[in-house]
């Protein structure tokens, strides 16, 4: 192979960045601008040893889940990279690569998956949208791309970019954000109000954050700041609180409503969390602190910084099927490891857990957490602060301070990781409390094909898994796992 070879190929494969995956004589080819089923002439435009990239120079015969993209941003904005593909080959690739994954990663021999849980309608399902703020972004309007002069960019990050696409509607936003963001935009360009440059560190407003709950309406703004305050806060709370109320109700009759305005304050390229947009510090400058959602007749407060599922549509599908797997007939020792704001554990214990531990590293959500297991009604929940792979050690202990929090085993443990997956001293630790059953909530198939070896090497049995889509017209797919321990 090199440089400038053309290549017949069959697209066979996607990626996350949306690049289409054919083969030749063995050989992966990454082909821009294709998708599954398309029959292509390739140019190969860098070759590496086991792989190599191309663009397209024929169009032998277009895959028949090929479509015409249908947001106006598709090719600058870098969010949707399965935007040219009809959204039932989405989910046959999404299925696919879970499978291979834990076939060629987890080293599961024909893995049992059931077909994966489509979304009815995958449009408006963000429930959180960060957007940033830049001063010098890209516009796109009436099908070009000017250059932005200095007037306040509110949207996303391009393709393998720092630079801000403009964006007016995305469709996978939620009516309240895309308001909120043109509210902003109005307020910077009318007081003054600079953006921030993170090549200089100057300028206030670093990002727009929109939590939408679905279930009641209520809306939260968070605006990030490199400063103390906003100028005239006053006059853009009013402001965001005409559009949210003037926005038609949603499709299930909810109404909307601004219910909490928030200035989270990161200063400078030190000031944020680590792997978040956000700073430590937040100040609540109209309404509440935290807002009410409702799902599988549960209610939640969700705090600024805490993590809740963006999509409440397959939350409440994938939380059932949770349920599903850990069968829980009653009484059960349940631990549910990163927990965030304590859904899976309080949908066990709603299906009858006798004990829930959940264990989460932000403060926020624990706080949450706990008082969602107050709002609900449960006492038998409890939640901790702090790392799982430090906390669950802690638990084991005979000396721990506090008894109710002791652990000597535990029937089901829910695993809820980040993309990273599970830390291995947290497995390990998985292991010696001996559930019967561990139930895997993944956001990287991957990531949950390689702790799945790790736990299948250690005296458990990977029974089935169902992905869900949780982010159409993405790359990204959920899924959920079951594991039982062998007898």
């Amino acid at each position: 192979m090199e440089k400038g070879q053309r290549l017949e190929l069959i697209i066979e494969d996607m990626t996350k960045e949306g690049q289409g995956v054919g083969k030749s004589n063995g050989f992966a080819v990454f082909v821009k601008d294709t998708v599954v089923g398309d029959h292509v002439i390739a140019e190969l435009t860098k070759v590496k040893k086991n792989y190599a990239f191309g663009h397209i120079v024929e169009m032998i015969e277009s895959s028949e889940d090929r479509m015409q993209p249908q947001c106006q941003y598709a090719g600058n904005c870098g969010g949707c990279a399965y935007n040219a593909m009809r959204y039932e080959g989405q989910l046959a690739v999404k299925e696919k690569q879970v499978r291979d994954k834990l076939q060629r990663l987890g080293d599961i021999e024909n893995p049992k998956v059931r077909s994966i849980v489509p979304m009815e309608t995958p449009f408006r399902y963000r429930n959180k949208a960060a957007m940033p703020v830049w001063a010098g972004g890209i516009i796109t309007r009436k099908g070009g791309i000017i250059e932005n002069l200095g007037a306040p960019t509110v949207g996303f990050y391009r393709a393998k970019s720092h630079d801000v696409v403009d964006c007016y509607d995305c469709l996978l936003q939620s009516e309240p954000a895309m308001a909120a963001a043109e509210v902003l935009r109005q307020f910077m360009s009318s007081d003054h109000i600079t953006a921030y440059d993170p090549k200089w560190e100057k300028g206030l407003l670093r990002h727009l954050v929109v939590k939408t709950a679905f279930g009641t309406g209520e809306v939260m703004v968070i605006l990030v700041i490199n400063g103390k305050g906003i100028p005239n806060a006053a006059k853009l709370v009013e402001m965001l609180d005409d559009a949210i109320y003037s926005l038609p109700p949603s499709d299930n009759g909810v109404e909307y409503s601004l219910e909490s305005v928030v200035v989270n304050i990161n200063k400078g390229k030190k000031g944020s969390l680590p792997g978040s947009i956000f700073g430590a510090e937040n100040v609540t400058i109209a309404g509440k602190p935290a807002i009410l959602e409702t799902s599988g007749g549960l209610s939640f407060e969700i705090s600024p910084l805490a993590f809740y599922q963006v999509n409440p549509v397959q939350m409440e599908r994938l939380y059932n099927l949770a349920m599903e797997y850990a069968a829980l007939r009653g009484g059960e020792t349940v631990l549910d490891l990163y927990c965030g704001v304590g859904t899976i554990g309080l949908f066990a214990a709603k299906a009858g857990a006798g004990t829930v531990i959940g264990i989460e590293s932000v403060k926020g959500a624990v706080i949450d957490a706990n008082r969602n297991a107050v709002i609900n009604g449960f006492v038998n929940v409890r939640y901790v602060c702090g790392k799982a792979e430090d906390e669950l050690p802690k638990l084991l202990c005979d000396d721990l301070d506090d008894q109710g929090l002791r652990v000597d085993h535990a029937d089901v443990v829910f695993l809820d990781p980040p993309r990273a997956g599970c830390d291995e001293r947290l497995l390990e630790t998985v292991v010696k409390v001996a559930p019967s059953r561990i139930v895997y909530v993944s956001c990287d198939p991957a990531t949950l094909a390689r702790d799945v070896k790790f736990l299948t090497a250690r005296g458990y049995n990977f029974e089935e898994a169902t992905p869900v889509d949780m982010f159409p017209w993405t790359a990204e797919v959920e899924t959920v796992c079951l594991l039982s321990k062998l007898t």
